[in-house]
């Protein structure tokens, strides 16, 4: 494919990475340093106008900006009949989103969010596994997801409600709630909160759901910016077994897989475990996904439907359970 990048931050650069194999025509970002320098690396020309980019001659553009800046382009790019791959959450709030998915559908055009955890090689074998139907009925999800931030985190644009729609819900807790309804459907909101206790901002810095499903499984969801240890935990309980993820490697430690089966005898169970010591391949496996999707005409593997379901969750605790 013929590709645009809009946003030439650090995760422009994870997906230009990511799409090596495709040819960068364009690259675009406010910043005209950042712009250049990923010009420079992908043998790209570089604008600083979006709609430059757009106007390219690309099959595919890539929206890697600040939340508030998401659905604006990614709905310019539908418009213009050009696929889009989106960080998630594709924008602050529902009503943004469901502007993208509707022009979608009226143009015909793949549409994928950047729920790029569903692409770590643990949470593939773990869908897998459970697919497979060893685990039997799922009963409940448990994850925690946190970091502790960094000095000067609270004058970001992360804790800035104009530019990102939310705090930590809609940030770390956006990627557990879609890990959620991978593995359990769709989910509706029985409790939540969204509390703000260490930083000195105007959104949420920590947030607690609990979810359930139509068939009555549920998710128990945490995520933190006030984790002081970086951690990423992910448990899938079946009626025959449970699942384990823990750590997504880098500084939220090594990437493990722990597959628990239950005995017929109960007691301790059989106990497996998979280790992923390499470096993060999900950027790959997510954007081969996209450019798949795209030649089968097919739904991709989290896309802008998954998006705007997440969003519906986050308005909900926003609005019933924001402390």
């Amino acid at each position: 494919m013929r590709l645009a990048i809009v946003g030439c931050g650090l995760i422009g650069e994870k997906r230009a990475t990511a799409a090596r194999d495709h040819e960068i025509v364009v690259v675009c970002d406010c910043d005209p340093a950042r712009a250049q320098a990923l010009a420079a690396r992908t043998k790209a020309r570089a604008v600083t106008d979006s709609r430059a980019a757009i106007g390219a001659e690309v099959d595919a553009v890539i929206v890697a900006t600040t939340h508030d800046q998401l659905a604006g382009i990614a709905l310019d790019a539908v418009n213009a009949g050009r696929h889009v791959l989106a960080e998630k959450p594709a924008g602050r709030n529902a009503a943004e989103v469901r502007k993208v998915a509707e022009a979608a559908a009226a143009k015909g055009v793949v549409v994928k969010v950047g729920f790029n955890h569903r692409f770590h090689p643990a949470l593939l074998k773990a869908r897998a596994i459970a697919d497979s139907g060893v685990l039997g009925p799922l009963m409940f999800i448990r994850g925690r997801y946190g970091h502790g931030g960094r000095v000067g985190y609270e004058k970001e644009w992360r804790c800035a409600p104009e530019i990102s729609g939310g705090g930590e819900l809609i940030d770390q807790g956006s990627h557990l709630i879609d890990l959620s309804r991978w593995f359990l459907g769709d989910l509706a909101l029985e409790y939540a909160a969204a509390p703000t206790y260490f930083w000195s901002i105007p959104v949420d810095d920590n947030c607690f759901l609990a979810l359930r499903s139509a068939g009555g499984a549920m998710a128990w969801l945490h995520a933190s910016w006030t984790e002081w240890k970086n951690m990423f935990s992910f448990e899938i309980a079946g009626r025959d077994g449970k699942l384990q993820i823990d750590g997504l490697g880098g500084s939220y430690g090594p990437e493990r897989l722990t597959f628990y089966r239950m005995l017929p005898e109960m007691g301790p169970p059989e106990t497996t475990s998979w280790e992923y010591p390499f470096r993060d391949a999900s950027w790959d496996a997510e954007f081969a996904d996209f450019a798949a999707a795209i030649r089968d005409r097919r739904r991709p593997c989290g896309d802008i439907h998954d998006a705007l379901a997440n969003l519906e969750i986050v308005e909900q605790v926003y609005q019933r359970y924001r402390r």
